[in-house]
């Protein structure tokens, strides 16, 4: 796979329509062409301690961010017509669709091809998790749980084994 977004979105709380913040990578030709990266307002708004705990953001990083539509319009054009990629697409497909739901958006049934679920193919022992399957793929990671960065691990994953 040449041409695609890698996404990652992090949560505040356990809603997955909670997106705090989302990392989109996007490759075109096997390279990164761009990058973007926004805080966003969760919906609902408030914060867990252990989601805080994971990524460090809390609801003063989010006060002034913008609602994910704003965001969101930003981001179409960085992946229109192409696929996306995520580790565990699990969670980042039903965070999407959830976000989408809450805000009455139509979602438009993105394509998502998932790194984790690869990994497992390649490697059918060991640990899957991001940062694992990250450096096996000559990646360091090390700002786990920021949405980029998860993004960009999730890029060069995607890069070497898709």
């Amino acid at each position: 796979m040449r041409d695609f977004a890698a996404i990652d979105f992090e949560t505040a709380n356990s809603s997955r329509s909670s997106v705090c913040s989302v990392g989109i990578v996007t490759v075109r030709r096997g390279r990164v062409v761009d990058r973007f990266y926004s805080l966003i307002k969760p919906e609902p708004e408030y914060y867990d301690y252990h989601c805080t705990m994971v990524h460090g953001l809390c609801a003063a990083d989010t006060d002034d961010a913008p609602v994910f539509p704003e965001v969101w319009r930003q981001v179409e054009p960085l992946i229109a017509g192409l696929p996306l990629v995520a580790h565990n697409k699990a969670f980042d497909e039903s965070c999407l669709k959830a976000v989408f739901r809450v805000y009455q958006m139509d979602y438009p049934d993105y394509e998502f091809h998932c790194t984790c679920v690869a990994s497992r193919r390649k490697w059918s022992e060991g640990r899957h998790d991001l940062a694992t399957i990250a450096a096996r793929c000559g990646y360091d990671l090390s700002n786990h749980h920021h949405a980029l960065a998860d993004a960009e691990a999730c890029a060069a994953i995607a890069l070497s084994i898709l």
